[in-house]
């Protein structure tokens, strides 16, 4: 009893370590589904949020009055003060609840500034900023003249899931609604995400940015997400580019994809990648999340890395510099540009080590001075006919590069090797070797005490 004694008080005089360093308090949670569940044990918290619930499903149908509008203000001011986590919880890419999650730190923010929609929702604190999965894709890709498209969708082949999720995706994009001609571009989006989120990034992103040095390997790298369905209306006509966004930002996975984009690519001539973030794996995978989503992009031509939004500012009237501004995002963006050129060329870029500073200017604002010249840039190439594809098909027959693209058979009638590739880890960390010295120091001694009665 007097060792216990003496241990108390080395503990209380500081010698040793408070208890706060080892067993923590419960932090606020960061997830907003988790937010949302604490806060829904307060039936008052609860009830403001089923307000905004009920604002979002107005403003959904109408834009909402200066009355109705201040009333849903006061009550979002009310919520976010009485429980103030909502405020700043994050969702996570590819998770199970994500949409939910993302609902939930929308309807928080009813009525978001120009500034908030360009603030990512997603939590990028577990992200891999070092890439070494971007490191992984980039090493498949040898530069030694050969269809590297063609090699990275062999080698997605004979990956289990990246080949059966392929699959998936290239079926649900190329089949017609019975009745009609056209496909449906809802569950093609789905499946396109499902196959960006849950092929490892070594594959997935390999597919999406292989470099090319020929048209060959352009026009498959440009086919990769089957543009006739993904993005282009079966008219062929492009839709107004403000109208594109407007009705991404009425979604609120799309909304959160493009706010996700607009964080992680902004360009800076301050940083070796080109880079606000100085981060190319962040900006990949944030242009990966918005494959899938109205704001689909692709590259335009089967000659360059160059990308854009399949629309145009036809009928912009005095929005039209507005207009060019959001289509520069894509075709004038040195952060992109430099992240899809590293793909080909992992050693010209630094690692990524430095921690994402404040998601400020914004990229929109920084595109000013670009478009001081009036004209819409090009979309060479963007339709694919039917011609082109028959002709790229039997070009790629006569040259042993393999079948046509755009009908991949399904996984189960092909040889894999179902273990190429994995990097899963395993193996479960002890209970003592999770737990500070200092705390098994304590521990113990307190069972020495005992034990001595």
């Amino acid at each position: 009893m007097i060792l216990l004694g003496v241990v108390l008080a080395l503990f209380f005089s500081g010698v040793l370590p408070s208890s706060a360093s080892i067993f923590p308090f419960p932090t606020i949670p960061t997830d907003c589904v988790e937010a949302h569940r604490v806060c829904s044990a307060d039936p008052r918290c609860e009830a403001l949020y089923r307000g905004l619930e009920l604002c979002a499903a107005d403003a959904a149908v109408s834009p909402l009055g200066e009355q109705a509008a201040a009333e849903c203000l006061e009550r979002q001011d009310a919520l976010l003060a009485k429980h103030p986590a909502l405020l700043v919880c994050k969702c996570q890419r590819g998770y199970r609840k994500e949409e939910q999650c993302l609902r939930i730190y929308w309807r928080v923010r009813l009525l978001p500034g120009e500034d908030e929609l360009e603030i990512s929702p997603y939590d990028d604190t577990l992200m891999d900023t070092r890439m070494a999965s971007l490191v992984a894709a980039s090493s498949f890709m040898q530069l030694d003249g050969e269809n590297q498209c063609l090699k990275a969708a062999q080698d997605c082949g004979l990956y289990e899931k990246c080949g059966a999720l392929r699959s998936e995706y290239v079926l649900a994009c190329t089949k017609r609604v019975p009745g009609t001609n056209r496909c449906n571009q809802h569950k093609c989006h789905r499946a396109l995400r499902r196959f960006l989120e849950r092929v490892p990034e070594e594959y997935s992103l390999g597919v999406l940015f292989c470099p090319c040095t020929n048209t060959l390997c352009g026009e498959r790298r440009r086919k990769t997400i089957v543009p006739s369905c993904s993005y282009q209306e079966m008219d062929s006509l492009q839709p107004n580019c403000l109208h594109q966004q407007s009705s991404c930002r009425q979604d609120d996975l799309c909304r959160s994809r493009l706010a996700d984009f607009l964080n992680n690519c902004q360009p800076s001539p301050l940083t070796a990648s080109g880079c606000l973030k100085d981060s190319a794996g962040l900006c990949l995978r944030a242009y990966a999340g918005l494959i899938g989503t109205i704001m689909s992009p692709n590259y335009i031509s089967n000659s360059s890395a160059d990308v854009s939004l399949w629309c145009n500012c036809e009928g912009s009237g005095n929005q039209w510099q507005d207009c060019l501004r959001l289509q520069s995002v894509f075709t004038h963006n040195t952060c992109l540009r430099n992240s899809i050129s590293w793909m080909g060329s992992p050693g010209s870029l630094p690692a990524d080590f430095t921690p994402p500073p404040a998601p400020r200017p914004s990229p929109l604002v920084q595109q000013d001075e670009l478009l001081s010249n009036n004209h819409l840039p090009e979309h060479n190439n963007i339709v694919v006919e039917i011609e082109e594809e028959e002709e790229l098909t039997q070009r790629e027959e006569d040259g042993d590069e393999g079948g046509q693209f755009d009908v991949i058979p399904l996984y189960s009638e092909r040889a894999t090797v179902s273990n190429l590739g994995s990097s899963g880890t395993g193996g479960a960390t002890s209970l003592t070797t999770g737990l500070p010295k200092s705390a098994l120091l304590i521990l113990l001694i307190l069972s020495a005490s005992l034990s001595w009665g």
